[in-house]
């Protein structure tokens, strides 16, 4: 058996996965056999005696340990996903912000990878052992490593082609993650043959993306393999694996006790994520956000909680008649040109401790088709936390919408006969359902329409956003919106939404001033 493990005495390690960009935030965890290839082969180059350790000796260990199964991996189970930002110069005068995220470690826990098949010779563990020993990093330049040999027979955590489910019991048993593993150097010559073979003259991009040895192909550069159009390296291969749930949580994991508490707290009732990707959704489709982001969470708690286990303040099902309004908002949180850049999950009853946790482990909301969006957890507790951050969390007594309201009720048919008496019926409707939300809130003195909401020179009527839900057999009373200005009695703490689909984007207002 061959076990390698791997300390970082910075406490970090620093990966981005395969098809990732840095900016997304994430983490390739578990670390991946290409990436500790392409490691060896540069510790080779650049600090070994070459006339001691042979090219043949290299591309014969690299080789061994290609042909065996995928190793297994122990993980260390108290880490935590962290991240770093950065403005970095730019051309012209914005700099360009960066986020570093990265996998803070116990430097005295190590990350093991075990082939547990494979026996090596003599002068391969001998060159093994000089390249372990000289490895000065293994990631990127900031994590700093120590690697070497060991002896370890259990505690692996992390398995290649496992099940993430018991197909007797249907427990959940992981998640499944896919990373890169460097192909045999057979099953690399019989690629290179089926596709440059039948060719005469195959093009000079696909030949260099292609070199006959096969140790060249690993050291291929990004852009040869890249211009020539693979969507992978061609000596690389994708291979899954199951690593436990939570692997990489977004807060410390602290001692806790047996059983969990599911009673919500009610000082902490907000969490603000971050959202990535190419391009960002735009507020016209607040709704469709909420509902992905809503789904996103809802399978999250499944998979870590059981289905008859979901929070009830997240679901929004099983409330008493008192909590008809405390269950989950999911409300997009715009810039100023109207990207949703982040998203707020308010919840007015508070969050516990079981709703902590699977918020903590979101990592991606399916959003479009066959689209996802990279989220991380920026923040969590009252509301009033994030007043700096976003207006939404504002106070004011005078508010105007950001999203199209929707009245939740049918107007009957006295309030369509004039201008005033449809005033006055919409007026009715928002005192009840703001009534509805607790005692002792500020009045609703009056309201107004407006034409329209701008975002930076972008100005969107009512009929700009998508206005309707995705689920099927609602009955839905107005289909056209309105965008308001509300007037409270005192000033009154957001986050704000009211009318149909305010717990998914529609209806939300923002402090008077700020859109």
């Amino acid at each position: 058996m061959l076990a390698i493990q791997f300390t970082f005495p910075g406490g970090r390690y620093h990966a981005t996965p395969w098809r990732r960009h840095v900016n997304e935030a994430d983490v390739a965890w578990p670390p991946d056999t290409w990436r500790l290839a392409r490691a060896l082969i540069a510790t080779w180059h650049r600090k070994l005696d070459q006339g001691r350790y042979p090219r043949e000796h290299l591309a014969g260990l690299l080789a061994r340990l290609a042909e065996a199964r995928p190793p297994r991996i122990r993980l260390p189970e108290d880490v935590v996903h962290a991240h770093t930002r950065h403005y970095m110069p730019a051309k012209g005068d914005k700099p360009t912000l960066v986020f570093d995220a990265f996998v803070r470690v116990n430097p005295d826990d190590p990350i093991v990878l075990a082939w547990p098949d494979l026996v090596l010779e003599p002068e391969s563990l001998t060159l093994l052992d000089e390249l372990l020993d000289a490895m000065a990093y293994f990631g990127r330049a900031e994590s700093w490593v120590q690697a070497h040999r060991a002896e370890w027979c259990d505690g692996f955590n992390c398995l290649p082609d496992a099940p993430d489910v018991d197909t007797e019991t249907g427990e959940v048993l992981g998640e499944i993650v896919r990373v890169l593993a460097p192909v045999s150097p057979a099953r690399y010559t019989a690629l290179r043959a089926d596709r440059l073979g039948g060719k005469k003259s195959p093009p000079a991009k696909l030949r260099r993306s292609l070199p006959e040895d096969w140790l060249d192909a690993l050291s291929l550069d990004t852009d040869d393999w890249k211009s020539a159009g693979w969507d992978r390296p061609p000596a690389a291969e994708i291979v899954s694996y199951r690593r436990p749930l939570e692997a990489l949580p977004a807060v410390a994991r602290k001692p806790a006790p047996k059983r969990v508490s599911s009673r919500p707290v009610t000082a902490r009732t907000t969490a603000r994520f971050a959202l990535y990707g190419k391009p960002l959704p735009r507020i016209e489709d607040a709704v469709r956000v909420g509902e992905a982001l809503r789904a996103a969470v809802m399978g999250k708690a499944k998979r870590l909680l059981g289905e008859q286990a979901i929070p009830c303040e997240l679901s929004g099902h099983e409330l008493g008649d008192g909590n008809r309004h405390g269950h989950a908002f999911w409300l997009p949180d715009p810039d100023r040109r109207g990207e949703i850049a982040h998203v707020l999950i308010h919840v007015p009853a508070g969050l516990s401790d079981d709703s902590v946790r699977v918020l903590a482990a979101l990592k991606t909301v399916r959003y479009g088709e066959g689209e996802s969006l990279r989220v991380m957890l920026e923040a969590l507790g009252v509301a009033a936390l994030f007043r700096q951050h976003t207006p939404l969390a504002g106070e004011s007594a005078v508010w105007r919408s950001v999203t199209p309201y929707l009245h939740p009720w049918h107007l009957k048919k006295p309030a369509l006969r004039s201008p005033e008496a449809l005033h006055q019926a919409l007026l009715a409707q928002l005192r009840k359902e703001w009534h509805a939300r607790g005692e002792g809130l500020p009045e609703i003195l009056d309201f107004r329409e407006l034409p329209d909401c701008d975002f930076d020179g972008r100005r969107l009527k009512p009929l700009h956003y998508h206005r309707f839900r995705g689920k099927r057999g609602l009955t839905q009373p107005d289909t056209l919106g309105r965008l308001i200005e509300l007037r409270f009695a005192a000033p009154v703490r957001g986050p704000l939404a009211l009318g149909f689909g305010c717990h998914f984007g529609l209806g939300l207002f923002a402090p008077a001033g700020v859109e």
